[in-house]
């Protein structure tokens, strides 16, 4: 089962690049951002649940192949 991690490619804190490898690893990141600025132009109670998950979702494990 796949799980919500933030991304490394961050900008702020990396959720929305976490939900863009989430929907579709292919997906870029940036489209995910775009989207996100234009719905907070009309809901701004986004932001809340942003920093929600930016406290909540853990960091994208790395995994070191030796």
């Amino acid at each position: 089962m796949q799980r919500l991690y933030k991304s490394s490619d961050k900008k702020v804190a990396g959720v929305c690049g976490g939900l863009s490898h989430y929907i579709n690893p292919e997906l870029d990141p940036v489209i995910v951002r775009a989207i996100f600025l234009m719905l907070c132009l009309f809901n701004p109670f986004l932001l809340i649940g942003y920093l929600i998950m930016a406290l909540i979702l853990p960091d994208n494990p790395v995994r070191v192949v030796d």
